[in-house]
């Protein structure tokens, strides 16, 4: 890739997205500078990934191509004034943080700019990242399809319409969390029939890892999948109908309305 890409802000998701970026190789470090907070940070970001580094917001806004947002949702408005009279005019502005709609962006300027919102999870740690993507009527084709190429370099994208932004993160924003849960408890249910630590995490770990990649690959119902392994009479069984009684499936819906009723109030 020709194009520059700029992050202002560096946390563990942009970090994230910028090594994905870098492993599958659509742009080298010298392509790539980071603004942050702290000297501190800049010097580990760049230290590690040989990338461009500032603590000056201004610099990385004039320099990027693609500029990622990756701030907190309160410090959108002070950063956006900050830079807004240095974004270059076909810049395509990439946020990424729950709450935070392609109109306030468009708003923060006096001018038409090139929005895309972001929905990133922290799987991109491993490549393994789900991205929802939506984008303002400035955006072309040729902008997508750069923004495909760079979100696909950490894991899957979704191009959705904005109105269903505000329920992403509750499906795979912060979803992962949910499962990280689900991986501990299964884990605690061995160790607490003789099984290792060690063992019972990656024995968890690796059957849910399979299981997604069945939903994935098969393409089959995710309820077909699981009376496949449902012998009647059995001890799957027996678990499913537990799992029944003790509410899961109202207990997940319950935590998804949850994050999305907080996501909104992100934004408002």
């Amino acid at each position: 890739m020709s194009k520059r890409i700029g992050f202002i802000g560096c946390g563990k998701m942009g970090e994230a997205m910028l090594e994905g970026m870098l492993l599958a190789e659509i742009i080298s470090p010298d392509g790539i500078m980071i603004s942050t907070a702290s000297l501190e940070t800049k010097t580990k970001i760049t230290t590690k990934y040989k990338v461009k580094g500032t603590i000056d917001n201004k610099e990385v806004a004039g320099f990027a191509d693609y500029l990622f947002l990756g701030i907190q949702p309160a410090m959108h408005k002070q950063v956006l004034e900050e830079v807004k009279d240095h974004v270059k005019e076909n810049t395509v502005i990439i946020t990424m943080a729950a709450g935070i709609d392609i109109a306030f962006i468009e708003n923060s300027f006096d001018r038409k700019v090139k929005v895309v919102r972001t929905m990133p999870n922290t799987p991109a740690l491993v490549g393994e990242g789900m991205t929802a993507i939506s984008m303002n009527d400035e955006i072309t084709d040729v902008d997508i399809a750069a923004v495909e190429t760079i979100l696909n370099s950490f894991g899957k994208t979704e191009i959705i319409n904005e109105g269903m932004m505000d329920a992403v993160p509750a499906i795979s924003g912060s979803s992962p969390a949910y499962v990280y849960m689900f991986i501990e408890a299964l884990a605690d249910g061995g160790v607490r029939d003789g099984i290792p630590r060690k063992q019972a995490y990656r024995m968890a770990a690796q059957a849910v890892l399979g299981a997604a990649k069945m939903v994935l690959e098969t393409e089959r119902h995710p309820a077909a999948l699981k009376d496949d392994v449902c012998t009647p009479g059995g001890s799957t069984i027996a678990a499913v109908a537990a799992l029944e009684e003790a509410q899961l499936r109202s207990g997940i819906l319950q935590a998804m309305k949850a994050c999305t009723n907080k996501t909104k109030g992100i934004g408002q």
